[in-house]
């Protein structure tokens, strides 16, 4: 459970020390609970942005707020008038803007802690469901990433493939949500007494009451106040961290960092006479020192399988443009990259073409990618490591993405082994869109390496691999739970094999 408050590690023993199995039910509402902030404020200013709302509209809505927040008016009657603001407009579209609001804006709010404490739901095989006022399309991209299948929240009434304006049955706020999960519990055959419930605000009071363990998360202060007088449990989350001036100062720290190494390495190959030691030392430098100047650390487990097999393909998870320092920094020396051939003009990526000779492929054009290749296997077979995100991208949410074959194919090719290198954490510390790289700890696994991969074997073993790197990243070996450890992994810091 590294990088989890201790109550929440507390929470999740609790569960885990519970009853097993899918007649267990888990809630969780979702603005405020398992994302920080209110997914309906993102949708509302999309709207806003694309002047699909009036005047009189913003002028309404900002009516609604203060009668609903301010003078104890109806809270709901801002959501109504906004559903009432979508009548004519496709379902379709708004599925695809759900999807990329998403993407850019959402994703980053999910709160680590929320994260772990749903896995650990679905770990015990509890039946997970996200209870919500929400709509499906602000819920379902989340709940996706989660893991999680079932929703129960308000939906709307579409007709001919466009919103009516008008909702299925009352909007799911307060009493109406309480007896949502419960109607939701009889069809699933829950036990409500076994169950959890977890929420913010105090129109959640009724829905929390509806099961047998509930939990204030994050609460408002009159949540807080009905949990302290029921003797509720209150468990106060982790917002996603956001860049501050430290981190700021740290970041600009590390790109001069980078600057100044690089020049120092090249400076030791001109004096040497020694290219490739120039190239290495730089290599080294350029990755280790701004991570050291941005308080980023590494906590690497398996560390010598990084040099145990050398020449080797070296393939990571991709979540962050931290990963190439990351892995960089694992790797040393003696190594090259593949990068996509957008990268070559990206002047973050500028350093990094110098000293590594990287091979530039166009992946739209797959002809081109392969025949780019071709010159990689010499280079692999003389003895220079190649690191490839089989991804192919980032991910923008952190869950693993399929894995290209490209890799795979250069391993066969050169008859080198394939060395797995997990990321955990390069997400949080430096997101898709952001520029300021926050100090924090990388958790690095490095899997045993796999040898005699063969064009025969090679589909099953890149989806048995794939399977590994989800499981690692679910269940962190020798810090985790050491009985769903990965495979290769005995409980301590070395990462020795059993």
């Amino acid at each position: 459970m590294s990088g989890l408050s201790q109550p929440v590690r507390n929470a999740i023993e609790r569960i885990e020390a519970g009853p097993r199995g899918p007649q267990v039910g888990a809630f969780f509402d979702l603005d405020g609970t398992l994302v920080a902030g209110y997914t309906g404020t993102t949708f509302f200013g999309d709207q806003l942005r694309k002047r699909e709302l009036t005047p009189i509209d913003l002028l309404r809505s900002i009516v609604d707020v203060v009668d609903g927040e301010v003078l104890g008016g109806d809270p709901t009657k801002i959501s109504q008038r906004f559903f009432a603001s979508l009548r004519g407009q496709s379902e379709e579209a708004y599925i695809a803007a759900g999807e990329r609001l998403f993407l850019s804006k959402i994703a980053g709010t999910i709160r680590a802690e929320s994260r772990a404490l749903v896995q650990a739901h679905l770990a015990m095989g509890h039946t997970v469901a996200v209870a919500s006022a929400a709509t499906p399309y602000q819920i379902a991209p989340i709940a996706r990433e989660l893991g999680i299948e079932n929703l129960v929240c308000t939906r709307l009434v579409v007709e001919d493939g466009v919103f009516t304006g008008d909702t299925e049955g009352p909007m799911l706020w307060g009493r109406h949500k309480a007896a949502a999960v419960r109607a939701f519990a009889k069809q699933h055959g829950l036990g409500l007494p076994e169950s959890y419930a977890y929420g913010n605000g105090y129109e959640d009071v009724a829905f929390l009451s509806s099961v047998g363990s509930p939990v204030a998360l994050n609460p408002h202060r009159g949540l807080r106040a009905a949990a302290e007088r029921l003797g509720w449990p209150i468990l106060n989350l982790r917002d996603p961290a956001k860049g501050s001036l430290t981190s700021v100062v740290r970041t600009a720290a590390a790109l001069g960092g980078l600057n100044a190494a690089a020049s120092a390495g090249m400076t030791i190959g001109l004096l040497s006479g020694d290219r490739q030691r120039g190239l290495n030392a730089a290599t080294g430098l350029t990755t280790g020192l701004p991570l050291a100047l941005a308080g980023v650390s590494l906590d690497v487990l398996g560390e010598e399988r990084l040099w145990s097999h050398r020449p080797a393909v070296f393939v990571a998870n991709h979540q962050s443009s931290l990963d190439p320092v990351v892995v960089g920094a694992l790797l040393k020396r003696d190594f090259t990259v593949v990068a996509k051939k957008e990268a070559r003009f990206d002047p973050r990526a500028l350093v990094g073409g110098l000293l590594l000779d990287p091979v530039y492929i166009d992946r739209a054009n797959s002809t081109e990618a392969r025949a780019a290749l071709d010159p990689v296997v010499e280079r692999i077979r003389a003895g220079t490591s190649l690191m490839i995100f089989p991804e192919g991208t980032r991910s923008a949410t952190g869950a693993l993405g399929r894995f290209k074959k490209g890799a795979f194919h250069l391993a066969i090719q050169a008859g080198v082994p394939i060395v797995p290198i997990v990321l955990r954490n390069t997400g949080e510390l430096l997101g898709k869109h952001s520029f300021v790289l926050k100090s924090g700890r990388v958790d690095v696994a490095v899997l045993p390496p796999e040898t005699d991969w063969t064009v025969k074997t090679m589909d099953r073993r890149i989806t048995k691999l794939h399977k590994t790197f989800e499981q690692t990243l679910a269940n962190w070996p020798g810090l985790d739970t050491p009985s769903a450890s990965a495979p290769g992994y005995s409980t301590s810091k070395s990462g020795q094999e059993d």
